[in-house]
């Protein structure tokens, strides 16, 4: 009888943990569940570390360590909160960990769980973004492994099976657009962030909605792109594709495209990466190409989207800069949801910072550790909250 896997849930309780866990709820005799973590939520935390049996509970914000040991009072789930204790829990032996803790957050947990040899399912980009050379040393070093997560990520990987990398000469990255694809350039300066939140295609956080309509999620993945697959800054496009069907589409020196398509559900990506080699069914939409009748496409206007040509900027510097670019922009998203800037001032904010910071010796091109990236996110934020107070 084949023994169940070992699994942890980094980031239990957002949108890419929930899915996961409706995908191990279908079959729980196939999983032993380790770790779930999660933020506020604490009701839906314990609820389900209880549901699935989870060795440890743990919550990243120290002052809701009260109401989970009572939530989960008289069960053996341990109950734990702080930092420390996600990396703690990302450590403790697995077989396959998700990484969907939101944001720079994420880092060090991944970090913690490919050091003890897992395979991370990633879904928190930014860890690459921030350190994409160190994820892949470690991984590389521990005996672990790293499948990506992220829909478009996924659909490269998955395009990729079998194919020699060297005869890929494009990677096209898909992207929705976001609420405001429709919206006159010069309605982007009064947006706020309640139109900000809501996403035509996907139903995801708050933070990550806005991220796509600023397409700094996007630039995100770009980069993401750079770091995950080794290829040419030159050779990673995207274009807008309102409906969310291609997730992206690889090109051959020969011509031939090969898409990934697919439903706007993220069990796809996260059931390939949990029953990777295999494919197994998954309880998602099948398309109908009739009824869609057309697939349309955009170009990815810079214009209007500003968070794409910093991204570049990005992915050619390399370094730290990526630390510094994902820093910048979630400061600059926090004020933003604040109303203390505008929504075309994000971008701005992000620029600032990468020019300030362009200018300090050995971020370019630096030999990454998590110290050096630690660092780099410090005084990206600093530049960024000075900058946000002068506006």
């Amino acid at each position: 009888m084949t023994q169940p896997r070992r699994i942890s849930i980094l980031g239990a309780t957002g949108s890419i943990g929930q899915n996961t866990i409706d995908l191990v709820a279908r079959d729980p005799d196939a999983y032993d569940v380790v770790a779930l973590t999660g933020g506020r939520n604490i009701a839906r935390l314990a609820a389900d570390a209880l549901a699935l049996h989870a060795e440890v509970a743990v919550t990243c914000h120290e002052d809701a360590l009260p109401e989970l040991r009572a939530a989960l009072a008289g069960s053996s789930v341990e109950a734990a909160a702080g930092d420390a204790a996600l990396v703690e829990a990302a450590r403790r032996p697995a077989d396959w960990v998700m990484s969907a803790i939101v944001g720079y957050a994420g880092l060090a947990p991944g970090l913690a769980a490919l050091e003890g040899g897992a395979t991370l399912a990633l879904a928190n980009k930014e860890s690459m973004v921030c350190a994409g050379a160190l994820m892949l040393e470690t991984a590389r070093r521990s005996g672990g492994r790293i499948l990506p997560v992220d829909s478009e990520h996924s659909a490269v990987f998955q395009a990729l099976i079998g194919e020699d990398i060297s005869a890929v000469e494009r990677v096209v990255i898909t992207a929705s657009g976001g609420a405001f694809r429709d919206w006159p350039i010069e309605r982007l300066a009064g947006a706020t962030p309640e139109q900000a939140s809501t996403h035509p295609n996907w139903a995801m956080g708050q933070r990550i909605t806005i991220d796509s309509a600023s397409m700094f999620n996007k630039a995100l993945e770009l980069i993401e792109t750079r770091e995950f697959f080794g290829l040419d800054p030159d050779r990673i496009e995207t274009v807008v594709h309102p409906e969310s069907l291609i997730h992206a589409l690889v090109g051959f020196t020969d011509g031939a495209f090969m898409a990934h398509v697919g439903p706007p559900d993220m069990r796809h990506a996260i059931g390939f990466a949990l029953h990777h080699p295999q494919r197994r069914a998954l309880p998602v939409a099948r398309l109908d190409l009739a009824a869609i009748g057309t697939l349309t496409f955009r170009p990815a206007d810079e214009t209007r989207w500003p968070a794409l040509r910093l991204a570049r900027e990005v992915m050619h510097r390399r370094g730290l800069s990526g630390a510094v670019f994902n820093a910048a922009k979630e400061a600059a998203l926090d004020a933003f949801i604040e109303r203390q800037i505008g929504f075309q001032q994000m971008s701005q904010v992000v620029e600032h910072v990468l020019d300030r910071v362009s200018a300090q010796a050995g971020l370019d091109d630096a030999v990454i550790d998590l110290d050096k990236v630690r660092a780099a996110d410090h005084l990206a934020r600093q530049l960024a909250a000075e900058f946000i107070s002068q506006q």
